[in-house]
């Protein structure tokens, strides 16, 4: 399995002292929970509205082995209309502040450097920006705070993404534009990035069957990967799974490959069974090693991270 780390120049559960900072190092794939406050999201928009209902949740991922918790307060589903920040900042504060403290990673799922600054002194730890930190204020806002970014691609804006999407070479133009990003993010004092190459924001199936299965060439860069095909269209597109709702299976297939191919991070909402698919994953991969030692029994601990075809119409790939 893969080694990762990503620094934080703030402290942070599972974080050690380093000269550079706080290091999170982990191996294999982390599994990062989804956790929508929103009553609009493609999948699970109100479920979690109500904070006893998102504390529950919370708790019992963080239970199973989740190691992040990704907070949204605004949809960013295909055609979602624009949200306030004082809206999304009534949705958000009140769960990172509950939250604050449970030995979890809190990373707040934001496009508006003002509810990013204010979720990081509500007590988040990390950025996950769609935008890809386009916004220089959104860098100075993790600079200053210490907290590391996921920077994710997008073509275009959700309101618009899906319409028609279109690349000369997809690999090579998402590629290209996510190590970009990070090295301005990185110029300007953001202590760490995640690479996100954006699976079903602004894609067809065949761009996002390009992505994933060029993988590698992502994974062998400096910087940690994350991988969000959570009940994507992708797999309707694919498997006829009409209802979010029922594609899980279809987003462990996804999620199982991507960590082969180096993934250091998946983005889930059924993040328990996440964790419990690469665990067994993880054990199978070390037993086929030629001559290696017997994996550990899955209830030790020891597979945890240490501290720790149907082609759609053009254009019409969503999440």
């Amino acid at each position: 399995m893969n080694a990762h780390t990503l620094t934080f120049g703030l402290q942070a559960p599972g974080t050690v002292r380093t000269a550079r900072g706080w290091e999170w190092r982990w191996t294999g794939a982390a599994v990062m929970g989804i956790l929508n406050v929103t009553p609009d999201s493609f999948s699970d928009g109100g479920r979690h509205a109500a904070l006893d209902a998102a504390l529950h949740s919370a708790r019992a991922m963080r239970d199973a082995g989740v190691l992040i918790l990704d907070i949204g307060g605004e949809s960013t589903r295909p055609g979602a209309a624009p949200v306030p920040a004082h809206e999304e900042l009534d949705r958000v504060l009140p769960l990172i502040r509950a939250l604050a403290g449970q030995g979890v990673l809190l990373s707040v799922d934001t496009m508006k450097a003002e509810v990013a600054a204010a979720a990081l002194r509500a007590g988040a730890h990390l950025i996950n920006d769609v935008t890809g930190l386009r916004d220089p204020e959104m860098r100075r806002v993790c600079a200053a705070a210490g907290a590391p970014a996921c920077v994710m691609h997008m073509q275009g804006q959700p309101q618009t993404m899906q319409a028609a999407p279109h690349y000369g070479d997809v690999v090579d133009e998402v590629h290209g534009y996510l190590r970009e990003q990070a090295r301005e993010a990185l110029n300007a004092g953001v202590p760490d990035v995640l690479l996100d190459p954006g699976i079903g924001f602004g894609k067809t199936l065949d761009h996002n069957l390009s992505l994933l299965r060029a993988l590698p060439d992502l994974t062998a860069g400096p910087h940690p990967v994350l991988i969000g095909a959570s009940r994507k269209r992708l797999i309707d597109f694919i498997a006829h799974v009409p209802d979010a709702a029922d594609r899980d299976p279809g987003t462990l297939a996804l999620h199982l490959h991507a960590a082969r191919q180096g993934a250091a991070v998946v983005r889930a909402h059924a993040a328990a069974a996440h964790v419990q698919a690469l665990r067994v994953q993880a054990a199978l991969d070390v037993q086929s090693a030629p001559g290696a030692a017997p994996a550990p029994a899955l209830d030790s601990g020891a597979m945890k991270p240490a501290l720790n075809t149907v082609m759609p119409p053009a254009g019409q790939e969503q999440p």
